[in-house]
């Protein structure tokens, strides 16, 4: 009887613990609308608008539509799905994404930092390799031991993560302005006399409501914004498919891979140069990843796998309909596929859902920043996390204010939806080749897979990508130079800082003072040590630092137990408080010198908790 009442209750247990982690993912499902795919819902505001915009306008008809509609199709599908969600969103940093999360799993895997603070122990943390990875000694790889032999290969990865990451700062800042700007300029399609410049100062307002929210922080955020983000999926959603229904059934025929290369075979110059636009349905893919540290990946695919998906391919689909039939709506395709009925509602859901559209790239930039600051690749700042569950739920306020700045400038320089679309999708498509590059290198340093495995990745979507990636660059001159220029200045801050940091490090690894030097001076130091604990903060994570000898040389009394404090980020999200803390003696006992090194991931925790921890360690 006990051994079946032991059996059932195990069973209830187990029933429970499963319902309650279905909850929790369909929770953060439901919450990751209104974060991560804000952005990449409210593209179909404007991609039609500047594929067509230039020299594609000229071949209009309706074969080129469904063309233009097929490519948006398969690239939707190609890229989004098969490589984000079936793919990319598996090689978490131990539930961290984004480009500076892959070069922190590849140096957690590879000694490929440039930063010689590396320790044995640190692979002892529990975090260190996750579940799916496999330990470090379980044979090398021709390429693993090829990059940590080269330094300039080391600095050039280095230097590739960093245009990733500063493309991510540039989405930030042009995507809040190419959302709002799109969705408020619906305002001159029934108000014909709204003033170019009234539409600028309605989206600027707009924008600095959207900053100011986010000290509330992303649970608050998601919570307000995801249900308007799943309303103007429904809503896109159902005049899609009444455009599809009304306008042009046929269109179901482009869902051919045949019409996509239709596209390329007569006029290609033309029709490549215009990939630009169709790029742009794409936009906001990468946040699926950048965010991965404010959800799971498994709520992440149910949502876009479950519902974004469809509803995007409906509205293109619609739009497309639309289109075929009415040639000279093409600079207002959303808009004016709208049935007139349900025009205004639909444009007020617009509005709020492009505010929303903002937040995923916003959230992808605080993240980035956060990681980038762990490694030693940008200035001390002040970093809130916002929630005391998910270590990733973070809120930056100076980088939020310099976005907001940035923002600003953008959306008053350039007053136009097809010139900030330039810009918006040479950074995205930048990151996305770049995620590409560091993927090809994660399946073979990190998953240890067969090497063609990584070529294949690396050909096929570097292919796909290269492709609008050189569309893209033949924009530079209409706007395209703004993320090119924005990147320029944050690569320049984060190299500067990280070179700094390195040089400050090598130098006092080079002048630690001898430990035969401590020891000439004996147990007391040559000075009077008074009774309590004094401690020495350093970088180093061995060895006594320069300092130290200024110290013995000009104080006249110093405390009797001494501890040198190194606070070490380690390339892991997480480390557990019992393996938080590695304790050693300097010297002989008497001398009362010890070491003390943090290994710490957020460096903005509480400072206070640590010193009560090691106030309670000396004790």
């Amino acid at each position: 009887m006990d051994r079946e009442r032991g059996s059932r209750e195990r069973l209830m247990n187990s029933q429970v613990s499963r319902m309650m982690y279905y909850k929790s993912t369909l929770l953060l499902a439901y919450e990751s609308f209104g974060v991560v795919y804000g952005d990449l819902s409210t593209s179909p505001l404007y991609v039609y608008k500047s594929t067509f915009d230039g020299k594609l306008g000229k071949y209009m008809s309706e074969d080129t539509v469904f063309e233009v509609f097929s490519l948006i199709f398969w690239t939707l599908t190609l890229i989004p799905v098969i490589k984000y969600v079936v793919i990319v969103l598996s090689a978490s940093d131990n539930g961290e994404g984004g480009t500076f999360a892959l070069y922190s799993l590849l140096c957690r895997h590879a000694k490929l930092s440039l930063i010689p603070n590396q320790q044995a122990a640190d692979e002892e943390v529990s975090t260190y390799y996750s579940t799916r990875q496999p330990a470090q000694n379980t044979g090398t790889s021709p390429l693993k031991r090829f990059l940590e032999k080269h330094r300039r290969l080391r600095t050039g990865l280095l230097v590739v993560v960093l245009i990733g990451t500063c493309m991510v700062i540039g989405d930030g800042v042009l995507t809040p302005a190419i959302s709002v700007l799109s969705s408020v300029s619906g305002l001159q399609v029934r108000t014909t006399k709204l003033h170019e410049s009234v539409v600028v100062v309605l989206a600027c307002i707009i924008l600095i409501g959207l900053f100011a929210l986010q000290h509330f922080g992303t649970h608050r955020v998601a919570f307000i914004f995801a249900p308007i983000v799943i309303a103007w999926l429904l809503c896109i959603c159902a005049v899609g498919i009444y455009n599809v229904v009304y306008w042009n059934p046929s269109i179901l025929r482009a869902l051919s891979p045949y019409y996509a290369y239709k596209f390329f075979r007569n006029n290609g110059k033309d029709k490549w140069i215009s990939l630009g636009g169709i790029l742009l349905c794409i936009t906001g893919t990468e946040a699926m990843f950048a965010d991965l540290g404010h959800f799971t990946p498994f709520s992440i695919r149910i949502a876009f796998a479950g519902f974004v998906y469809p509803c995007l391919i409906l509205s293109y689909m619609g739009q497309a309909a639309f289109l075929s039939k009415n040639y000279a709506s093409v600079e207002r395709t959303f808009y004016d596929s709208i049935p007139d009925r349900v025009f205004w509602p639909v444009f007020v859901v617009a509005t709020l859902a492009a505010i929303v559209g903002s937040q995923a790239v916003i959230s992808a930039t605080f993240s980035i920043v956060k990681q980038c600051h762990a490694l030693g690749c940008f200035p001390r700042i002040k970093i809130v996390h916002t929630s005391r569950h998910i270590s990733g739920r973070i809120y930056i306020p100076e980088i939020n204010w310099i976005l907001l700045v940035l923002c600003l400038a953008v959306t008053v320089g350039f007053r136009d939806t097809t010139l900030i679309g330039n810009a918006y999708g040479i950074a995205a498509i930048t990151v996305m080749f770049v995620t590409t590059c560091l993927m090809s290198l994660v399946i073979i340093i990190v998953w240890r897979k067969n090497f063609l495995w990584a070529i294949g990745f690396l050909l096929f979507f570097g292919w796909i990508e290269g492709s609008y990636l050189s569309a893209s660059v033949m924009k530079v001159p209409q706007g395209g130079w703004a993320p090119l220029a924005l990147s320029a200045i944050f690569m320049v801050v984060m190299y500067v800082w990280h070179y700094g940091t390195r040089r400050k490090y090598m130098f006092d690894l080079q002048n630690k003072v001898s430990m035969k030097w401590i020891l000439t001076l004996g147990p007391s130091l040559g000075i009077v040590r008074v009774p309590g604990i004094g401690l020495i903060y350093t970088e180093l994570v061995t060895g006594v630092p320069a300092i130290f000898s200024h110290f013995v040389t000009n104080l006249p009394a110093f405390h009797q137990v001494l501890v040198f404090v190194c606070i070490k980020s380690v390339p892991v999200p997480f480390v557990p408080a019992e393996e938080r803390y590695l304790i050693g003696r300097i010297g002989p006992k008497v001398y009362h010198m010890y070491r003390c090194i943090v290994r710490w991931k957020q460096k903005n925790h509480s400072l206070q908790a640590m010193k009560i921890h090691w106030m309670e360690g000396w004790q």
